[in-house]
């Protein structure tokens, strides 16, 4: 009888708890990534860098989500000053196996001063002719990597005929995608208080080889005085940082949710 008994309680275990044990061995990645870095300055204002920036609210946003999610493995394409190529960065994200992938910028024009807002894209083509230019200028970096022609197969990201190969790239993760990069706008918009510019599409070469759902945010413009000075502040990146951590924590939850059905199926 005791037997009997012991089975039963070990089935009861068995059937109560497998979502655990496939949770504990399936820890979800994140990958943040502070866009530009080194010699790639990216887009520079009347007192400060973009790359500064990047690192800054990317160290943030690590600390936060690491306090309120301690489950999440994250990885940082950089934690300091230097450089890293574009392809480097989404082999990090593809070898780590990555969930999730968040790329940060900081946005600037410099036709108009008085232009600012956030606007976070996805992996697609550009549907308009600033949102193509948004992404020559980002990919624009790899000209300071060595050996760029070989590494991007002759690419040039200021020719827009180099864009047409793009129309014939499978873009999977594009509803992930588009899903947390809205819950980003969203709450860089309510949170943050950013100008509303939108979820976007363009051709980003950072996410172009990334095998996750991935993003790319443009915190605000740089180029703009105001915005510069709020995200040159320790106030404005807790602000940004915060933003995306609870865009993040939406995602997650969602994601589990899903997670556990189809464990449960």
């Amino acid at each position: 009888m005791n037997k009997v008994w012991s089975i039963l309680f070990l089935a009861v275990l068995f059937f109560a708890f497998p979502l655990q044990a496939n949770t504990n061995s399936n820890p979800f990645v994140l990958v943040i990534d502070p866009g530009h870095g080194g010699k790639a300055t990216g887009a520079i204002g009347k007192r400060g860098k973009e790359k500064e920036i990047n690192l800054a609210v990317s160290k943030l946003l690590k600390q936060y989500i690491s306090e309120e999610h301690p489950e999440v493995k994250i990885i940082m394409t950089r934690t300091r000053d230097v450089a890293v190529g574009l392809d480097e960065r989404a082999d990090i994200a593809n070898k780590a196996n990555a969930n999730l992938f968040i790329s940060i910028h900081a946005n600037a024009i410099a036709k108009n001063s008085q232009l600012n807002g956030s606007e976070v894209y996805t992996f697609g083509l550009s549907r308009t002719k600033e949102n193509l230019e948004v992404a020559k200028r980002e990919n624009s970096v790899i000209l300071l990597e060595d050996n760029y022609k070989q590494k991007y197969e002759g690419f040039d990201p200021n020719s827009s005929e180099s864009y047409i190969i793009f129309e014939f790239m499978q873009n999977k993760f594009t509803e992930q995608s588009v899903s947390f990069a809205t819950m980003v706008q969203k709450q860089l918009v309510e949170t943050a208080h950013r100008e509303d510019l939108g979820v976007k599409q363009a051709e980003f070469l950072v996410l172009r080889k990334s095998t996750m759902p991935r993003v790319l945010i443009e915190l605000d413009f740089i180029s703009n005085p105001q915005a510069e000075l709020f995200m040159l502040s320790k106030e404005g990146q807790e602000i940004l940082a915060r933003s995306i951590c609870n865009a993040f924590t939406e995602y997650k939850k969602d994601f589990d949710r899903k997670t556990t059905t189809k464990t449960v199926e």
